[in-house]
């Protein structure tokens, strides 16, 4: 099998506790089926080879990226200007894509992009609480009860084809904390680095676009 055929022999082996606590509900994305199709057409279309990939890994899926497209850093406008994947969604921006789109223009495009990186999570499912995204770190009781599933998750995924030398975390703070605290527990990477999320620079350092474009592309080109 390749890659986007593990892929989703993954994906559709998705499992999750029924309960968690805290009061907390699962957001599986892949149980809409025009998402899961949406998806399908791209993992098919981008990962259908045998090529490792250099993993860089969000948080968990939220409402309006990944969410609903099936595909990371991914929101409905990408999926179809971009990933050249027609879809009938609700065209709304999600501002994560657009720095990672811009970032995917730099490094030379979709098919050179995605024939050697892979957006993940640290869990591929997300989470919702009273209506609202949380992220799996936002209440203690929460990471620790999920650890075991995460760490399964992220092991399945590194077998498809994930580089065991480096992955980076996209975003500096909980995530890599916890990330690294994963890294150094379980050995999933030899290492694992930092890249600056995406959402925080377009909502707080947006002037710097152009270093932060940079430091992606430089990091992302050494580590393939």
């Amino acid at each position: 099998m390749n890659f986007s055929e593990k892929y989703f022999n993954f994906i559709d082996r998705l499992d999750f506790p029924e309960s968690l606590p805290g009061g907390v509900e699962i957001l599986n994305p892949f149980k809409i089926e025009e998402t899961y199709s949406l998806s399908k057409s791209f993992y098919t279309k981008y990962y259908s080879d045998s090529n490792p990939r250099l993993f860089l890994i969000g948080i968990n899926p939220g409402r309006f990226g990944a969410g609903i497209t099936g595909v990371p850093f991914t929101d409905p406008i990408r999926l179809e200007t971009k990933c050249n994947i027609p879809n009938e969604l609700a065209k709304r921006q999600e501002l994560s894509s657009v720095f990672v789109y811009e970032m995917i223009e730099a490094f030379g495009g979709v098919n050179a992009f995605f024939s050697k990186v892979f957006f993940t999570s640290v869990s591929p499912l997300g989470f919702v609480k009273d209506g609202l995204n949380i992220n799996y770190y936002d209440i203690p009781a929460l990471a620790k009860f999920l650890e075991p599933y995460m760490v399964q998750s992220l092991r399945e995924q590194i077998e498809i084809g994930g580089k065991k030398e480096i992955a980076f975390s996209m975003g500096k703070g909980k995530n890599i904390q916890y990330l690294q605290y994963l890294n150094k527990k379980y050995a999933l990477f030899e290492k694992v680095e930092p890249l600056p999320h995406p959402r925080w620079i377009m909502q707080y350092r947006l002037r710097r676009k152009a270093e932060f474009l940079d430091e992606y592309i430089d990091k992302i080109s050494m580590a393939i």
